[in-house]
């Protein structure tokens, strides 16, 4: 008799929430973790001595609220600071926006930049939001396909957003709503699609803005860090009966006659179990824990070539004092507007970090997204100190020309320089700090290439286009084998979506 029902391979937080969701449904579930503690990408980590730091991912704001519900995550610790403003830009000459959740505050801010981008303000927002609520739909079911939304959406005011959506650029966008190059730059953005004129580059924003229609409770930074939101859904799933072990690795994925039976730990420790799930990217599961003799070589070539080219850069550092962004904010400023920045002067400062990380080169104009968490939450430094975490925009997974690893230290000055443009006491202000690169993450976290949210999101990876297979949008050639990953529909950051929808796949096609 296989000694559980279900293994869950890897701590992250979408295996936590299928353990979750398979023992609420009367399950025996394991679920094993490489590293000592649970979290995967989703972790607090004492990075320098008394400093706490969210390593990889670092806001809450597209967890979904049904799987808070579901798994009762606030009974278990979870809690978020919420943000106001959210968001913190400031311009080399002085000016700066801030964002806040009430749409007429933000116009207020946009305003004093450009009167007439303010008055464009409100219709920018309700495209968003419409785009955005027609991907949100389908976050928590099966992956469909871009002609099933077509044939859902027409007729409806919703067809014209969503053929902008799919053939549509972020920087056209931008220009059609707004004149000033400040106001450009605060809201261009194109994350995985790379180039703000790529064509497709609303549709994978949509994906992020779909964070517009989360409950603003749930919304900020959780108390603890990232960390605080994996161990809340630990507790819940050990609550259920989930036994989780960290600290083991698992060696290969064992199949018999096209179906999976169990694990073979690195240390040689065979455990069986009737399903395995897999929490890890698509090509580390295929590529490195399956045998290629149990899959056809066609499936194997469609795996290869999953792009996950798409990589970020992320820096930590201890500060004793605050950034002085005096000169935007003025003196008495309050330090809660620090919780979030970002860097990024022009749109053409964006497309330059864009072209030179796929030329292989670090970013001359890194685009920058900060956050100093320690404005919110104290217990992560000691007194009067704080930690900071930029998530960088872009760089490629190997440099054209020598390591990462030869180029960790100039990359990481050249961040601290262009804060101090903004801040001039930055550097003074470090404690000490870290760079991780594409390849750190990859040997930290297991992600192939550093991809954080394990293939990118693109127009052309996304709904039925993602990592589909067979009976759903979770099974694969091997029976048995599931997927719950970022690499899954409907894809990447700390959403809770995968987890939960691999759940119900596993449940349904299991049960027959």
């Amino acid at each position: 008799m296989p000694d559980y029902d279900a293994i869950i391979v890897g701590a992250g937080h979408n295996g936590l929430v299928t353990a979750n969701y398979l023992a609420r449904s009367g399950l025996k579930v394991l679920v094993l973790e490489r590293r000592p503690f649970v979290g995967g990408a989703c972790i607090t980590e004492e990075l320098f001595p008394d400093f706490r730091v969210s390593s990889c991912s670092y806001i809450c704001y597209m967890l979904q609220d049904q799987v808070i519900e579901d798994l009762e995550l606030r009974d278990h610790g979870f809690e978020v600071h919420q943000l106001e403003p959210y968001r913190f830009h400031p311009f080399p000459d002085g000016k700066y926006l801030l964002g806040w959740h009430d749409e007429k505050q933000t116009a207020e801010e946009v305003r004093r930049i450009s009167p007439s981008d303010a008055k464009r303000y409100p219709e920018y927002v309700a495209f968003w939001e419409q785009a955005a609520d027609i991907l949100k739909r389908y976050f928590l079911k099966e992956p469909p396909t871009i002609a099933q939304i077509a044939a859902d959406v027409r007729g409806t005011s919703d067809e014209r957003v969503f053929e902008r959506m799919l053939t549509g650029n972020t920087k056209e966008l931008t220009e059609e709503y707004f004149e000033s190059p400040e106001v450009r730059a605060s809201f261009t953005d194109a994350q995985d699609a790379g180039d703000v004129r790529a064509p497709g580059s609303i549709m994978a924003i949509a994906y992020f803005k779909t964070a517009m229609l989360t409950d603003e409770r749930n919304f900020g930074i959780p108390y603890g860090g990232m960390g605080g939101i994996t161990q809340a859904m630990a507790r819940s799933a050990e609550a259920y009966g989930v036994e989780i072990r960290t600290g083991v690795e698992i060696e290969r994925i064992s199949v018999t006659n096209g179906r999976a039976h169990g694990v073979v730990l690195t240390d040689s420790e065979e455990i069986a179990s009737n399903v395995i799930v897999s929490n890890a990217d698509p090509k580390r599961t295929f590529l490195r824990l399956v045998d290629p003799s149990h899959l056809e070589a066609s499936f194997i070539d469609r795996i290869e070539r999953l792009k996950n080219g798409v990589t970020y850069l992320k820096f930590h550092c201890a500060l004793k004092e605050l950034p002085d962004f005096s000169q935007h904010l003025g003196p008495d400023f309050d330090p809660q507007y620090l919780a979030q920045a970002k860097i990024c002067p022009s749109v053409d400062y964006h497309e330059q970090s864009w072209s030179d990380a796929q030329r292989g080169d670090p970013s001359r104009s890194p685009v920058m997204s900060i956050q100093i968490p320690s404005v919110c939450d104290e217990s992560l430094t000691p007194s009067g100190q704080h930690v900071m975490s930029v998530w960088v925009l872009y760089a490629p997974p190997q440099l054209r020309e020598g390591s990462w690893d030869e180029a960790n230290k100039r990359v990481g000055e050249h961040l601290i320089d262009t804060i101090n443009g903004y801040a001039p006491n930055f550097s003074d202000a470090i404690i000490d700090w870290k760079l991780f690169t594409p390849p750190d993450l990859e040997e930290r976290v297991y992600l192939t290439n550093g991809s954080i949210r394990h293939t990118d999101i693109t127009v052309d990876q996304m709904l039925s286009q993602r990592f589909s297979h067979g009976a759903s949008g979770y099974s694969t050639p091997i029976e048995g084998l599931y997927l719950c990953g970022a690499g899954t529909h409907p894809g990447g950051e700390v959403t809770g979506a995968p987890g939960h929808n691999a759940a119900q796949a596993i449940l349904r096609l299991e049960s027959n």
